[in-house]
């Protein structure tokens, strides 16, 4: 939409549908954080949040820094108050880290996963943004590992075997997101200011770490690319990863991350269908490393595993094909050749040893390519907590609506920077003011950064047209003095900055998606925020349907979901024009 006069930047892409989920309406003053757990036609188990009663409460930055008190008569962010740390299940001392960053009470959505995550199931976590997903995973997987380490030390160094190495792996779609949760997992300090745990990033300049730690952080390709050629060190990473998190999922198990996450989830199962084998083959004596399966087979980093999704019977047809193909020279302590057949009956109840989580903001289940069919074909049994506002507004952010036109648009967009940023900083009582302003091109960004510019309005650029060091600077820079940041949707996912006050659409999103993750970049952590979305004439029944959602309580997908129909119709109108002008001219 912006930007006629300089650059074109409407590319109508196909909108991505999402499907839609429950919502729940019940108990808008309840008592809990969580519902009872349902069933699911598809074999989910959900947890859906209550809303909180109605008080005033002290609210926090989105990376653990506190804040000043900025009550709210509809809380919609915190759990209860007499939810506590420790009363989800958490030692003291991870609840000593989180109060000592600055994050003294869980929020709806760490209430609901914590418990889920701490009980061992594998858990999908679907929360809109700003919700507190990230130390949702983080918190209950590092008092897991801590609990683990603790139990370690106390061992004695006799004959008594030391207990496996346990790994956290998290898995991100780029560097960016990977350093945030890695400051986020550092901030987590114990009573002596040293982190609970040691944070490894793999990916950018980083590469495997020579110390071992305890939490790996990783884009997919990076973490291939260092396991792969390593036979040793893949065998080392699969034994001891115990904990694996897939943050924005929705984005890692589709398109150009699909094949690298399926990989990676036949290999670290393949593990666990090995180990679970040998462990019933060989119960009453502990298996040395020279034992471990892994190490007798050869054919593991290419040919044994997909290079794209599969069914469930597939996976489990090749994996037991390579268990019964493994050489006959392993003796007691490793895999023992058994029936084809009964281990086909069995492929569903192998012991297990790692614990997945998936983490997103969006996440569709319709149809067979999606995000949510490969985690209910993959993950059956998985745990679902999902939050009150995923897909649907949040009452806690301001939206206003300008359309424009060709000459107005400019004019509109200042407008916009100028006022909203202003009233938003007197509302937050600061005096750094934080907007972003969104494009949908790289081209149409620099239009836009162009123009203020010009205008006196001092911004920083993100996007990826910018090497990784000047996106990294921007977006460090925006996070310490404020100001503008124009950007693409390069920022809309996972970055997570503190009060980010004002959000401007200078280009309507296309997708239901982008429009979720744009405008979740405000109102985060409890906080309220303003929304500015300019629109052009072309949009307007578009912008028509999705503030109907609103009102009417609607998820957002379902206005995108409507604006093929939108074309549609005026496509037959503009035919039906034609076709009647053609008949009038044959009249003639």
């Amino acid at each position: 939409m912006i930007l006629h006069r300089s650059v074109s930047a409407f590319r109508i892409s196909r909108t991505k549908l999402l499907s839609q989920f429950r919502h729940s309406f019940s108990s808008i003053v309840g008592d809990a954080s969580l519902c009872s757990v349902s069933s699911d036609p598809v074999g989910f188990h959900l947890l859906w949040l209550k809303q909180p009663r109605l008080r005033h409460v002290r609210a926090f930055g989105t990376v653990g820094e506190a804040s000043g008190s900025s009550g709210s008569e509809n809380d919609t962010f915190f759990a209860e108050e007499r939810v506590s740390w420790t009363s989800l299940g958490l030692s003291e001392k991870v609840a000593r880290a989180l109060t000592g960053a600055g994050i003294e009470r869980p929020s709806l959505v760490q209430a609901a996963c914590i418990p889920s995550i701490l009980s061992g199931k594998d858990v999908v976590i679907a929360a809109e943004t700003g919700s507190g997903k990230t130390h949702g995973y983080l918190v209950p997987l590092i008092d897991k590992l801590c609990r683990a380490n603790d139990d370690s030390g106390n061992t004695s160094s006799g004959k008594e075997l030391t207990p496996p190495r346990k790994i956290f792996l998290v898995l991100c779609p780029n560097v960016m997101l990977c350093e945030q949760v890695a400051r986020m997992a550092n901030s987590l300090r114990n009573d002596s200011g040293d982190p609970l745990l040691g944070v490894a990033i793999v990916g950018g300049q980083q590469g495997w770490p020579v110390k071992k730690p305890d939490i790996i952080v990783s884009t997919p390709a990076a973490l291939l690319n260092n396991i792969n050629p390593e036979k040793q060190r893949r065998l080392e990473f699969l034994r001891d990863v115990k904990y694996v998190v897939f943050d924005e999922a929705d984005m890692l198990l589709c398109g150009g991350f699909q094949n690298q996450i399926i990989r990676l989830i036949d290999m670290l199962r393949f593990d666990e269908k090995l180990l679970s084998r040998t462990k019933k083959s060989t119960p009453e004596r502990a298996m040395d490393s020279n034992d471990y399966p892994l190490l007798h087979v050869d054919s593991l980093a290419e040919e044994d595993l997909p290079t794209g999704s599969i069914s469930v019977g597939e996976e489990d047809s090749r994996d037991e094909a390579v268990i019964d193909d493994l050489p006959g020279k392993i003796e007691a302590g490793s895999v023992q050749r058994k029936d084809r057949r009964d281990w086909w009956i069995a492929r569903k109840f192998y012991e297990r040893s790692k614990q997945y989580v998936f983490v997103a903001a969006t996440l569709p289940v319709n149809g067979k390519k999606t995000a949510g069919s490969v985690l209910k074909l993959k993950f059956p049994e998985a745990n679902w907590v999902t939050g009150n506002y995923l897909h649907y507004h949040n009452p806690r952010m301001e939206q206003r609506w300008v359309e424009v036109s060709a000459d107005t648009q400019v004019d509109a967009l200042i407008d916009a920077v100028k006022q909203g940023s202003r009233s938003k900083m007197l509302d937050c009582g600061t005096d750094v003011s934080r907007t972003m302003v969104f494009a949908n091109t790289i081209e149409a960004a620099e239009a836009v950064a162009k123009i203020l510019s010009t205008a006196g309005i001092k911004c920083y650029r993100y996007h990826k047209g910018s090497s990784f060091s000047d996106r990294e600077k921007a977006l460090n820079d925006f996070q310490e003095k404020g100001d503008i940041l124009v950007c693409t949707d390069a920022a809309a996912r996972g970055i997570d900055i503190p009060n980010v006050s004002h959000v401007i659409q200078a280009d309507f999103a296309t997708s239901a998606v982008d429009f979720l993750h744009r405008i979740g970049r405000t109102a985060r952590a409890g906080k309220s925020g303003l929304v500015t979305s300019l629109y052009t004439e072309a949009n307007r029944d578009l912008v028509e349907t999705v503030r109907q959602a609103a009102e009417l309580g609607q998820p957002v997908e379902t206005a995108f979901s409507r604006k093929r129909g939108f074309r549609n119709k005026i496509k037959k109108r503009r035919n039906l024009s034609n076709a009647s002008s053609v008949e009038l001219s044959a009249q003639a």
